[in-house]
C-alpha cells in the first residue's frame, strides 16, 4: 500500500515545506517536507544535538525537486515500517493516518508503540485514544503536534464515518 493524497495532504500541511534547513522543535536539522538531514542526531541526548553543525552542501536553498524527491524516499520507508508493524488489514484513510505518524515520530516509535500493539489486536478505538497522546517535542507538549495527532485521529476514521 502507498500513501494516498489525503495523506500526503496531511503530511506536508504539519510538516510545512522549508526550503532552507533549521533545527526543528526536536533539535535536528531538517530540510524540506520534515526530512531530517543526519538521522544520527536524533542519537544524541537533547541537550547535545545543537553540537552537531550544518554541513556546508546542506547550508544553501534547496529546490522544489529536491524537496519533492526527498518526500517521496521518505514516504517509502515509513510506508514500509507501517505494512510491516501493522499485522491487520487497513483501509486507505487508517494506513494514511499511520504513515503520518510514523513519518513525524519515526518507525521505531511506531514498532515499540502502544498504538502499534493495540491495532494489531483489532482495538482500533483504543489505539487511536493512544495515538493521541504523542504529542511531546524537546521534552514538552507542543501545541502543532496536538493538531497533528487529531487530525491524524480524524483521518483514520474518515471511512469509517
Amino acid at each position: 500500500m502507498i500513501t494516498g493524497e489525503l495523506g500526503i495532504k496531511l503530511i506536508k500541511q504539519f510538516e510545512g515545506c522549508h526550503f532552507n534547513p533549521y533545527l526543528c522543535p526536536a533539535l535536528l536539522w531538517t530540510v524540506g517536507y520534515g526530512h531530517v538531514l543526519y538521522p544520527e542526531q536524533a542519537t544524541l541526548p537533547l541537550a547535545r544535538r545543537k553540537e552537531i553543525r550544518l554541513d556546508p552542501k546542506d547550508n544553501r536553498v534547496w529546490s522544489q525537486e529536491e524537496v519533492d524527491d526527498l518526500l517521496k524516499k521518505d514516504l517509502k520507508r515509513f510506508e514500509l515500517g507501517v505494512s510491516r508493524y501493522i499485522t491487520v488489514p487497513l483501509k486507505q484513510c487508517e494506513f494514511d493516518a499511520l504513515v503520518s505518524f510514523a513519518f513525524n515520530l519515526g518507525n521505531g516509535t511506531l514498532q515499540r508503540s502502544s498504538v502499534r500493539s493495540k491495532l494489531n489486536r483489532g482495538e482500533k478505538e483504543e489505539a487511536m485514544d493512544t495515538l493521541l497522546k504523542y504529542c511531546r517535542a524537546g521534552g514538552k507538549v507542543l501545541r502543532g503536534l496536538e493538531r497533528r495527532r487529531a487530525a491524524e485521529v480524524n483521518l483514520f476514521f474518515m471511512e469509517s464515518k
